[in-house]
């Protein structure tokens, strides 16, 4: 029943930023295929200023060069993760930060913002890059040395982790050592328990088999905050006003864009492309407007490129 309850309420929250949108007067085209002005979404002011690639970059890499022949860029992605790439039903519009980066390469490479999303899962995504059924993977894949054996990783673009969430209106738990003495929640069998364990040995963890499980039982004051990974928990607090996300992770996760194994001239090609809308501020606003507006504590400095085993 919660899980079915949580899906109702994450319909609903789409349908009510749609009418927002509709009632505001916004047009929108609900494809996300649309070249020019007809689609108008969370991060479509980013993607009018995103770069086009030159002539002298498409050259570099015939990965990009094909993908432009193409006319479309397949991700291997989501459309059902809140503030990362989530389909609106109204419109058709997939948006959030995984979205707009998305769309931003594909404006790069092509000229316009034509992308194909496939749904892919950690089960199939490696497979689907070796086959080539996808051009990238911008799935909140976290890059490992053990996975760069067989896939390539653009990036980090994103440094995600382990978050903490209360009720709105608590104070005083803003970072792990403020959690020690308090109830912290947790979803059994996840990294949170041991992130817990280490950085607050003096917190009383209780744990549910699922996310959801967590929130009504914070909501329902059965613990003092809710430990999870910061997409998870920023998914969570746009979807139920009750929460809040309190600072930073204080582990780290990096998630890169997955490209296939050894196509070196494509990896150096998109990351050129990372650096190019990190230098215009366009990826700080894309954060910005999507995880953002419910992660408080500004908007954090995009990772290094090439700074994780792996990448």
């Amino acid at each position: 029943m919660a899980g079915w309850v949580r899906a109702a309420r994450r319909t609903a929250a789409s349908i009510g930023l749609a009418v927002a949108l509709l009632t505001t007067g916004v047009a929108c085209t609900g494809d996300d295929n649309a070249s020019t002005g007809g689609e108008v979404s969370a991060g479509q002011g980013v993607i009018g200023e995103a770069p086009v690639a030159s002539d002298a970059d498409l050259a570099a890499s015939p990965t990009a060069q094909a993908i432009k022949a193409r006319g479309t860029l397949v991700i291997g992605g989501d459309e059902n993760l809140p503030l990362l790439s989530q389909r609106n039903p109204i419109t058709g519009s997939t948006d959030g930060f995984d979205a707009t980066l998305g769309k931003m390469l594909a404006k790069y490479i092509i000229g316009r913002p034509n992308v194909n999303i496939v749904t892919t899962t950690p089960e199939t995504r490696e497979a689907m890059l070796k086959t080539g059924t996808v051009d990238a993977v911008i799935r909140i894949y976290t890059i490992t040395a053990e996975r760069a054996q067989r896939v390539a990783f653009a990036g980090p673009y994103l440094l995600s982790g382990q978050a903490i969430a209360t009720l709105k209106g608590t104070t005083g738990i803003d970072d792990p050592g403020d959690l020690n003495s308090k109830t912290v929640l947790a979803v059994a069998g996840t990294t949170s328990v041991a992130a817990i364990q280490q950085r607050a040995p003096g917190a009383k963890i209780t744990t549910f088999g699922t996310a959801e499980e967590c929130v009504q039982a914070l909501e329902q004051g059965k613990g003092d905050a809710y430990v999870h990974d910061l997409t998870v928990l920023a998914g969570e607090a746009q979807l139920d006003s009750k929460l809040q996300i309190s600072g930073q992770p204080f582990t780290s996760e990096p998630y890169g864009i997955g490209l296939k194994l050894d196509d070196d001239s494509f990896k150096r090609f998109v990351n050129e492309w990372l650096r190019k809308i990190e230098a215009a501020g366009l990826w700080q606003r894309a954060w910005q407007e999507t995880l953002g507006t419910v992660v408080t504590g500004g908007v954090p400095s995009p990772p290094a490129i090439g700074s994780v085993p792996g990448s």
